[in-house]
């Protein structure tokens, strides 16, 4: 195809000339970015999007719902509502409206960074804690949206020495939650880190490995999610498949807006999930630039302004159908890497199945039917293909001059300590934990602050160990 010959995976500018909307030669310049698929491919692709993401999206609501008091039926209710509004932030970030959306196939869902600051605000309230924790969120989303436009120029800050170094901290950061997994998920039930669960996510990570082997084509594109099928199938003689959820499921639930009661808003609990609000709008800077680089078109500073705004926007409106904080989700950014799938309608696709998935629990539970240790051995290779997407950054970004190999060195090594030693920070107060227990947070501070002490501060244009790299022409929207 033309159009894959121009934009190489490591492209890294954007065309001049974008086509004229159904003229001449439109359909073999379109950007792999905007490819419309077929429609069976389109369905299967992103139902492995919404497989990769599903733990993701439900174990924030599972951790927070039984922390403020909420019963075990209000909290599937969260879980069902996390779902709906996930799906809803997703097509805000892929197909957008006005200067709303990347427009790059980017996944968003509930945010894990928010969950410590949650449980503080509404431990054993109740519904009065959960519409408190639900207006914070809203005055974040708004002011996270206020402050788009400027949050966006910051990507001049970001050249392949930072990008690399934040890319390849995403993917270690992801590891450990891929390990958790394979051991069971929750270390306080039974059987957690037993052989059964750890043999079968080797099994899934072979059977994965296997497909992408030995299939070509589109089949090879959803090794992913016919590995996860496999093992689920695997996993059902050895005990380790719960139909608990599928039978108790209800046909229909659409998540009602103020389930829980009006929000309320106390001073404390905003000013926390702002810090939250701010943590979030600079780790989805770095995932739409480690992202833009993996499908050819790097994210300028428009589309990071988009972007950001979907995120704010998403968490905003999130609250209102009883949803969390949303933010990007890197996992999916490995599978883009390894399928080569790059078209942004294809995870549009899946924020459709993420709204119906919100809106029929029955459905949502065929998905739950996945047993957690068959998505951490599918994990440990989409996690492991971001890491290798930042190493191959890191690539361009002329380690061997200046000071460049040190920042790498220092923010890697900042970044891996919540991952390596979790319990480091835990006499600084809590509200700091909200960045530095984030690896991928503090590694990417720490690699902005020295790429300006070294490559910015006190030198003339031309000097720099590194330049940055432009961000490219703004995109036709």
């Amino acid at each position: 195809m033309a159009a894959q010959s121009r934009f190489r995976d490591d492209a890294v500018a954007v065309p001049d000339r974008q086509p004229v909307p159904g003229g001449p030669g439109a359909a073999d310049d379109r950007h792999p970015v905007d490819e419309r698929l077929p429609p069976l491919r389109m369905f299967t692709s992103g139902l492995q999007h919404v497989a990769a993401m599903y733990a993701g999206v439900v174990a924030p609501p599972m951790i927070v719902g039984p922390a403020v008091g909420l019963t075990a039926k209000e909290t599937a209710f969260l879980m069902g509502a996390s779902l709906f509004t996930a799906g809803i932030a997703t097509l805000l970030q892929t197909l957008g409206f006005w200067r709303v959306g990347a427009r790059l196939p980017f996944v968003n869902g509930v945010s894990f960074a928010g969950v410590t600051p949650m449980i503080a605000i509404g431990k054993d309230r109740g519904h009065e804690g959960i519409t408190v924790v639900f207006g914070a969120i809203i005055v974040a989303g708004l002011l996270g949206f206020v402050l788009a436009p400027y949050f966006c120029r910051l990507v001049r800050f970001f050249p392949p020495v930072v990008t690399g170094t934040v890319i390849t901290l995403i993917g270690l950061s992801l590891l450990p939650v891929a390990f958790n997994w394979s051991q069971g998920g929750n270390a306080t039930a039974d059987g957690y880190g037993s052989a059964t669960n750890i043999s079968m996510a080797a099994a899934t990570l072979v059977i994965v490995l296997a497909l992408r082997r030995l299939l070509r084509g589109f089949l090879q594109q959803i090794a992913i999610l016919l590995g996860l099928v496999a093992g689920t199938l695997v996993a059902i003689p050895a005990g380790i498949t719960d139909f608990g959820a599928l039978k108790d499921a209800e046909p229909v639930g659409f998540p009602t807006p103020f389930h829980f009661g009006a929000p309320q808003f106390e001073t404390a609990a905003v000013i926390s999930m702002c810090i939250v609000m701010l943590v979030c709008m600079t780790e989805s800077t770095a995932d739409m630039l480690a992202l833009g680089r993996i499908v050819g078109r790097p994210a300028d500073e428009r589309t990071i302004e988009g972007g950001l705004r979907a995120d704010t926007l998403g968490s905003a409106v999130s609250p209102l159908f009883n949803g969390f904080m949303c933010s990007a989700f890197a996992q999916n950014i490995g599978l883009v890497a390894m399928t080569k799938v790059r078209s942004r309608f294809v995870v549009a696709a899946g924020g459709v199945i993420l709204v119906v998935l919100g809106m029929v629990p029955v459905a949502a539970s065929v998905i739950a039917l996945v047993p957690l240790p068959v998505l951490g051995g599918a994990g440990i290779v989409l996690f492991g293909s971001v890491a290798a997407s930042g190493i191959q950054t890191l690539a361009t970004a002329a380690l061997e001059k200046g000071e460049n190999a040190l920042i790498v060195a220092a923010a890697v090594g900042t970044g891996l300590i919540p991952i390596a030693a979790p319990d480091f920070y835990h006499a600084f107060p809590k509200d700091l934990l909200v960045v530095l227990d984030s690896g991928i947070s503090t590694g990417c501070i720490v690699a902005i602050v020295l790429n300006l002490a070294f490559n910015h501060l006190g030198r003339k244009a031309g000097t720099a160990g590194e330049e940055p790299v432009a961000a490219g022409p703004v995109t036709a929207r």
